[in-house]
């Protein structure tokens, strides 16, 4: 046991979607936990930039281009993050995007594209993941952590996004089953369902009228930071909550409890 609950110091986490938004705010929280971080993302440039700045927190850092829709490039992505690290101790699914559409003008292809990369990208990540963390518990070592990044689509509905609900709702079934399958091997799985965030994702800020509309019915009166939402991670990650698995955890300034 590390001396304190919340030390990453040792472990080693894979992060999709990570060099920018909520994926670059879980790395940094768990760099400055201590963890090594392992981080993918499309572009080259923003992983450099994303990795220099890691990095200032003395920990390693490896960063892939992989298109997490392709299986085969997940699968040659986690050979060379084991490759790179020595091991998985967690996976963050968090890569995404979302696209604006009426569910009866989607086309197939809409609703399909963000399904390959929120949905299936999402499972991929999770399945390589837990594969590597069942062979070393089959080895003797116990253990591991699958986190998903959800939203508050998860539990409510809002009009446009129909397709990225669905995905979300889709991983939180995939969360729950790696729970239970996983139990015995002391493999955890959670979901980690943000608020409002101020991400690249997310087309207006406090300032605009979509904001101020939005955050009246946030307790706290403002959209999240992303390292307002990366705490949930470095615990979810770390021996402080190695009996916690199969939850939905909501971290949204209170907007969940707000009436209609």
């Amino acid at each position: 046991m590390p001396s304190h609950p919340f030390d990453l110091t040792g472990k080693v986490t894979l992060i999709t979607g990570a060099n920018s938004g909520l994926g670059l705010g879980f790395a940094e929280a768990i760099a400055r936990a201590g963890g090594d971080v392992v981080i993918w993302g499309r572009r080259e440039d923003r992983n450099a930039e994303a990795a220099e700045r890691l990095r200032a927190h003395g920990v390693r850092v490896a960063t892939d281009t992989v298109d997490v829709s392709d299986e085969t490039a997940q699968l040659r992505g986690f050979a060379r993050g084991l490759e790179a690290m020595g091991r998985l101790d967690g996976v963050i699914a968090n890569a995404g995007f979302v696209t604006i559409s009426p569910l009866v003008d989607m086309t197939l292809k809409q609703y399909d594209e963000l399904q390959r990369v929120a949905q299936y990208g999402a499972f991929i990540a999770l399945r390589e993941g837990a594969r590597h963390m069942v062979e070393r518990a089959k080895a003797g070592e116990r253990g591991g952590s699958l986190i998903a990044t959800g939203s508050l689509t998860n539990f409510t509905a809002t009009p446009g996004i129909g397709h990225y609900a669905a995905a979300k709702s889709a991983v939180a079934g995939i969360i729950r089953t790696f729970a239970l399958e996983l139990g015995p091997h002391q493999i955890r799985a959670n979901m980690i369902c943000a608020g409002l965030t101020k991400t690249e994702m997310v087309p207006f800020d406090d300032a605009h009228p979509f904001g101020q509309a939005a955050i009246a019915k946030i307790p706290l009166g403002r959209m999240a930071e992303p390292d307002e939402i990366a705490g949930i991670a470095v615990y979810l990650l770390s021996n402080a909550a190695r009996y916690h698995t199969g939850d939905l955890i909501t971290v949204d300034g209170g907007r969940m409890i707000y009436g209609v």
